[in-house]
């Protein structure tokens, strides 16, 4: 698999293109088959968020079929889902560097699609919470593999807008849980001990489904090579190679450039950690202060808004979904709308104008709600324009941390910062916002609006001042493998920075 040179490799050195040849292909069915069969996890987690936070005040009446209050739905179970998808991330995030993206993505689902089912038959506070510990730490698991998988298959040129969709179609699963959670509760159709049930069997169904598809989801060549095994790398490149080539019915473009890797053996916790906190220290500090920022500011209306609605506006708990389904929506049309600027535009303009931009639309709402010029309409509908902007800034984030370390380290740099942002913002928030928001007191809820809004302006000015220009550029380019040869003088090749 490696092209003439004129001057010899190093010897133990393996000179591949795959890369380059990944990066060259036009779009077709092949590709839209990976962001089916990948990225419709993210469906998965927006479902199960919404439709938890939409029925907490109905898990916590009598005749429920479980001893559970509305404050251990929200805050207890909510922290400790977040906590468990922290762990999982950790946990099958170094496993996905380790033995592949492919087998991981199977598991961690696999992990989710058991601990759902079993949700649906708890009937007390401990096992309810149990089980939405291990909800959460199969979906943790699912971050770090699949955006692993998804930016190693897909074509550097349009990485920024599909990771962004991808990533914002959560709110498809929000919209999806916010509907069904309006049926559920209508005790004229289900009675109250089975609505909720039935609602974690949606999840069910749609993993199955996801499962099915996804076992035709091939392993990443860029893994495959890195770990050698360079002869089953370049058999799944050709056939997808034969593939797109039919599909588009145009000769492909030629390969850009091609790099040495001399395979390496398994690579210890400490120098993962010693590449990310040393070479890239200011990659680090970017990946913590963009996860915090949206973790905080979105764990914390996603598991609170309904309490806002009946607290505040007297939104009867049976219709904060409709509420909520017009956020989702908002949610999901900013990083549909707004996804190819960051491929064009550039990186750094747009995660500082999404962050900054909802940060200050959000102090503005803290003071309308706080003046109560507000209703339940006026609220969502500044939250929905708070939410478009903080949406296509929160999936780049995802999509930042993906692309700016190496190779060897990708799943597990996904897994870090998404398990320490999202335990700085991620658990704090709900117990906090809610907390602040139980009171009943419109300057508490004032001052946790305050509290997002500020997050999200800060990680904004720390993208502006440190964020990486990665818009169309090779993985390898922006971070080299840590398998990657030293070029011979005179030859090819690409070179990652280091920042």
């Amino acid at each position: 698999m490696s092209a003439s040179t004129a001057h010899a490799d190093p010897p133990g050195a393996l000179r591949t293109d795959v890369p380059a040849r990944l990066d060259r292909l036009p779009w077709t069915r092949w590709h839209w088959r990976i962001v089916i069969g990948l990225g419709t996890v993210w469906i998965l987690d927006g479902l199960e968020v919404t439709i938890v936070g939409n029925m907490a005040g109905r898990l916590a009446e009598q005749g429920s079929g479980i001893d559970i209050s509305t404050a251990q739905v929200t805050t207890l179970a909510a922290a400790v889902y977040v906590a468990g998808a922290c762990l999982g991330a950790l946990f099958f995030g170094r496993l996905t560097d380790r033995l592949g993206r492919k087998k991981l993505f199977m598991v961690t689902l696999a992990v989710y699609l058991a601990a759902t089912a079993v949700t649906a038959v708890s009937w007390t506070a401990w096992f309810f919470i149990l089980c939405r510990f291990f909800t959460g730490f199969g979906i943790g698991g699912e971050y770090a593999a699949i955006n692993s998988a998804i930016d190693e298959l897909i074509p550097a040129r349009v990485r920024g807008r599909i990771d962004l969709i991808i990533n914002g179609s959560f709110w498809i699963g929000a919209a999806a849980g916010a509907f069904a959670s309006i049926a559920l509760l209508d005790t004229s159709l289900f009675a109250g001990d089975v609505g909720w049930r039935l609602a974690f069997g949606i999840g069910v169904v749609l993993g199955l489904v996801i499962l099915l598809v996804r076992r035709h989801v091939p392993e990443s060549p860029r893994w495959l090579f890195t770990h050698g095994r360079a002869e089953e790398a370049e058999r799944l490149v050709a056939d997808v190679e034969r593939t797109v080539a039919e599909e588009s019915g145009k000769p492909l473009p030629e390969p850009g450039e091609s790099i040495l890797i001399r395979p390496r053996g398994e690579l210890g916790f400490l120098t993962i950690a010693r590449t990310v906190t040393r070479a890239y220290p200011r990659r680090t500090l970017l990946g913590l202060a963009l996860f915090s920022g949206q973790a905080f500011l979105y764990n914390s209306v996603t598991f609170g808004y309904a309490v806002i609605l009946t607290t505040f506006f007297d939104v009867p708990k049976g219709e904060t979904g409709y509420y909520f389904a017009v956020i989702a929506v908002g949610n999901f049309l900013g990083p549909l709308l707004l996804g190819h600027l960051f491929d064009s535009v550039g990186r750094k303009p747009m995660i500082t104008g999404s962050y900054v931009g909802s940060g200050l639309l959000l102090f503005g709402t803290a003071y309308l709600f706080q003046q109560g010029a507000l209703s339940a309409v006026t609220m969502t509908a500044c939250w929905t324009a708070v939410l478009f902007l903080a949406s296509a800034g929160a999936s780049a984030a995802y999509l930042t941390v993906s692309e700016i370390f190496p190779l060897e380290t990708r799943a597990l740099c996904i897994a870090f910062f998404y398990a320490v942002g999202t335990a700085l913002g991620g658990i704090t928030g709900p117990l906090l916002f809610n907390g602040l928001v139980g009171s009943g007191e419109p300057a508490d809820t004032t001052l946790a609006f305050c509290l997002g809004a500020t997050l999200m302006t800060l990680a904004g000015l720390v993208e502006a001042a440190i964020g990486v220009r990665a818009e169309r550029r090779s993985l390898e380019s922006l971070a080299a493998p840590l398998s990657a040869v030293e070029e011979p003088a005179g030859t090819s090749g690409t070179a990652g920075a280091r920042s």
